[in-house]
């Protein structure tokens, strides 16, 4: 009678375990999409995809901070199960993780002075363009603008490259359109500036959109993750998270 008791004790237990932890890795420097509140809480975006995520595949989502540059080798050296931190997918960071189908899609563009006058990479020649270390719009940078003379200055930080804006260190930026209308254009410090050239999808530089990487390996998380995109796509849960950010669907075409 005991045995049974316990038994039954057990199984109750079991069925009520708190599940796994998924660790996602990400840089809160990229306001909408992850940052920092005042007291330290990590907000954003992706952290609201991740967290609906996690409720469809039973996990419980934990934040852990990464600089860019070091967040691959970061999920290799497992110090997190996945990178939920819009990050492009391409052919150069497929060869060292896997990703699921994309979960957004926007582009990024030149932000400068609104007096610089702009008919191409030229017209910037001479001048200091900072980019996040690591990133796609540091590879667009290094490809289009570098080779018509503009100075291509990589930073740890999305933030620190607005910072030097602000001080005038810095001429302008390459940066995801959405993120830079929210972290820069619509402040303050950022009222004298606006986008030049073209929206920047080129698949050599920025790949097919942004996913979340896994290891490699870890074929049954991707599976996973893939299908909980789908869900949250069809049962209205992205939409809603969606609207709390932009005024369009950035899932993308």
């Amino acid at each position: 009678m005991q045995k049974s008791i316990i038994a039954l004790a057990l199984a109750g237990l079991a069925g009520t375990a708190v599940a796994a932890d998924l660790r996602v890795g990400l840089n809160p420097a990229y306001e909408p999409f992850e940052s920092k509140t005042a007291t330290g809480e990590i907000v954003g975006f992706d952290v609201d995809i991740a967290n609906a995520l996690c409720e469809q595949i039973k996990r419980k989502c934990v934040f852990v901070e990464s600089e860019w540059d070091s967040i691959i080798p970061g999920l290799q050296a497992k110090k997190y199960d996945v990178i939920i931190s819009s990050m492009s997918i391409t052919p150069e960071r497929a060869r060292v993780v896997d990703f699921t189908q994309r979960y957004y899609k926007t582009p990024s563009a030149i932000v400068v002075k609104k007096s610089t006058k702009y008919d191409g990479p030229a017209s910037l020649k001479g001048m200091k363009i900072g980019v996040l270390k690591g990133s796609t719009q540091e590879k667009w940078a290094l490809g289009e603008l570098k080779p018509a003379g503009v100075n291509v200055v990589p930073y740890q930080s999305q933030n620190q490259v607005y910072l030097d804006l602000k001080a005038g260190r810095l001429d302008g930026t390459v940066a995801d359109k959405v993120e830079v209308n929210g972290g820069f254009l619509r402040k303050p410090e950022g009222q004298d500036y606006g986008y030049v050239g073209h929206d920047q999808y080129e698949p050599k530089y920025y790949g097919d959109g942004i996913g979340i990487a896994v290891r490699k390996g870890q074929g049954d998380l991707k599976k996973q993750l893939d299908e909980a995109i789908v869900t949250i796509r069809g049962n209205g849960t992205y939409d809603k998270i969606a609207k709390k950010y932009f005024d369009f669907d950035p899932y993308g075409k």
